[in-house]
């Protein structure tokens, strides 16, 4: 039963004062934006409303000490009312959100929570909530570069919110680069769809902070360990992420990351997490990895099916290049977990907003996407990385170099190829149907990004998908499968000895060739010219000891070696080898803030299979710089 009052301010105080106030949802009605805003005040028992003279504030104040605080200019309207009886479960509404900080502070840390207070409309939709919680905010390029703000949520006590499970941590995404709002959205349902385990969902607010309208937000889960999120025990479950920003190397003081033992990675271990992450855990939690990542490196591909979730990583590596997700090459936010002795498992799926061809050069003004639909990430051969980021770890690409899997992959994408935009965009059309009806135009009036047009924007959105998808089936549909099996032996044939003199000047210019001949190679792989298969050729850079190392440079093959040469990080290296087409002439180059020694000597290894066999052969470089002009800047 809804009571409901349209007074001046100072008698609706009066009324107030003379209400019996227990077991009631107390909703307060203000104006803003060219419409009506509700916003429920759910107690137990209120004490009393005021009018707080020096900002001009209606206050509620419960009895446990709460007090939210409105802009009495702009309340029209209290209505007392009791819980809606039934629930339609709309999730696809955009739902009302006020937060009100303790004495109105800003929202500035990452790090430190200040206390609010929520409260959410559910519009009937669900059951509406307001409690005590904290706030902060989060995020790392989407904090840093943009103003409008994500934030974080952490209720007191764990609950439901708009109908997803019960849970004390959400998040709420500003989207801001993303003028559809929908990137994220899209995936996530995408994700449902195909089963990857604990996939977000999606709830749209339109979110105020103290009384400033702040837009549309999209809320949604916290990606952590734990019942209705990802439910992996307690006692054995792991859950990380390869992110370059919580890695050691953007992060080198935490005690939760590591570099990856084989593909070197940069990893941060999200479960166990606080006490429970000693070093010796985080260690085993590598050991146990780098298990994974030597069976991919020599495609193993029994032993890889016993360790990996084999559908879940192909769905979720068709997801990434679908949507061109560039962060993948990174890596960022790619999430994996695993329970105890069982495999491990992609996702959940995070943070694609820098996918559907994002234009970077533009990335903190222009919002540009959706102008090609044929760009790679992992390119139509992914086992070479010959797409726009070739860079890619091979974790995610040496696996197409086995016969099943690419089949495998190729099986799983036509199972879904006709459909996957038709259905997934039709749960876009309801979500857009909503968001079309005032939010978009409020969000753009507070956020005129690069004077984009909503309806406009979501029609080249899906436009490229559809384009997209048909591009994808013609790309999977001829990755290359192997020629050959992995080889049951291998066998090193001999060391080439190339050397190469640098000035430190050059830096990346590249005017230096490492020259490898070609006939000598032949000799020590006792392969005539004729029978040679160029594309069956893979370099490899080694490390200081002879193992494999990553390659973290532009090439095809390649490898960025610190001074005790071993293949590292571009900000770690001090001299760099490119390999494209030309497998006989090596482009090379010195990082000129880093290269302070006058020689360095690295490893590539050309590795051949010959029927069975695995032939090998070292190319020792050995690189002499010097400094004829001076420092370069």
């Amino acid at each position: 039963m809804r009571r409901f009052y349209s007074l001046t301010l100072a008698s609706v105080l009066l009324l107030l004062s003379s209400q019996a106030m227990a077991q009631e949802n107390i909703h307060v009605r203000v104006s803003d934006y060219d419409t009506m805003w509700d916003f429920p005040f759910i107690t137990d028992e209120i004490s009393h409303f005021d009018i707080s003279p020096s900002d001009n504030h209606l206050n509620a104040y419960s009895t446990n000490g709460i007090v939210i605080p409105f802009d009495a200019d702009k309340v029209r309207q209290v209505t007392f009312e009791d819980a809606p009886a039934e629930e339609t479960k709309d999730h696809y509404k955009v739902f009302q959100m006020y937060i009100s900080t303790e004495d109105g502070a800003e929202i500035v840390s990452r790090d430190d929570y200040l206390p609010c207070y929520i409260s959410l409309n559910a519009l009937g939709s669900f059951s509406n909530y307001s409690a005590s919680a904290q706030i902060r905010g989060r995020g790392n390029s989407s904090w840093l570069w943009y103003d409008k703000k994500p934030y974080r949520i952490k209720l007191d006590e764990k609950h439901k919110l708009l109908g997803l499970g019960k849970a004390k941590s959400w998040v709420l995404l500003a989207n801001y680069r993303d003028v559809t709002d929908l990137m994220n959205t899209f995936v996530f349902e995408l994700g449902q769809w195909l089963g990857l385990p604990y996939t977000n969902h999606t709830r749209y607010v339109e979110l105020f902070i103290n009384g400033d309208y702040k837009g549309v937000y999209q809320l949604t889960e916290q990606i952590q360990q734990g019942s209705n999120r990802v439910e992996v025990s307690d006692e054995k479950g792991i859950l990380v992420s390869l992110d370059v920003d919580d890695g050691p190397g953007e992060a080198p003081y935490e005690e939760d990351n590591f570099w990856s033992t084989v593909y070197h990675m940069p990893m941060a271990v999200k479960y166990p997490d606080d006490d429970m992450l000693t070093p010796a855990v985080r260690d085993s939690i590598r050991d146990v990895f780098a298990e994974l990542e030597n069976a991919i490196r020599n495609r193993n591909y029994p032993k890889v099916d016993s360790m990996l979730d084999i559908q879940s990583f192909i769905h979720y590596l068709q997801i990434q290049e679908f949507i061109y997700n560039v962060e993948l090459s990174a890596p960022r936010s790619i999430y994996m977990h695993k329970e105890g002795d069982g495999k491990w498992v992609m996702g959940p799926l995070w943070d694609f907003d820098a996918g559907y061809d994002f234009d970077w050069a533009n990335m903190t003004t222009g919002h540009t996407f959706f102008s090609d639909y044929k760009e790679t990430v992992m390119g139509t051969n992914p086992y070479k990385r010959n797409g726009n980021y070739n860079y890619v770890p091979q974790f995610f690409t040496n696996l197409f170099g086995c016969k099943e899997f690419v089949r495998l992959y190729k099986e799983e994408w036509n199972k879904i190829s006709d459909s996957i935009v038709s259905r997934n965009w039709g749960e876009m059309e309801k979500y857009i149907a909503n968001l079309s009806n005032g939010p978009m135009t409020r969000e753009a009036a507070r956020w005129p990004v690069s004077r984009k047009f909503f309806e406009a924007e979501v029609e080249k959105m899906h436009r490229w998908l559809e384009s997209r998808a048909q591009y994808m089936t013609e790309l999977i549909n001829n990755i290359p499968e192997p020629e050959d099996s992995p080889a049951d032996e291998e066998q090193f044939c001999g060391t080439m000895v190339c050397n190469v003199t640098m000035d430190k000047n050059d830096g990346y210019s590249q005017k230096v060739q490492i020259h490898v001949s070609k006939d000598e190679l032949l000799d020590l792989l006792d392969v005539d010219a004729e029978s040679l298969a160029e594309s069956k050729i893979t370099i490899v850079p080694l490390n200081a000891d002879g193992t494999e190392g990553q390659n973290h440079t532009n090439g095809v093959f390649g490898g960025w070696f610190n001074e005790e040469g071993n293949p590292l990080t571009w900000g770690e290296g001090h001299v760099y080898i490119e390999v494209y087409n030309d497998l006989f002439n090596w482009t090379c180059g010195v990082h000129p803030y880093n290269c302070y020694d006058d020689e360095h000597t690295v490893t590539m290894q050309i590795q051949y299979p010959v029927k069975s066999v695995l032939k090998k052969v070292n190319v020792e470089v050995r690189f002499t710089i010097v400094n004829q002009g001076g420092w370069w800047w």
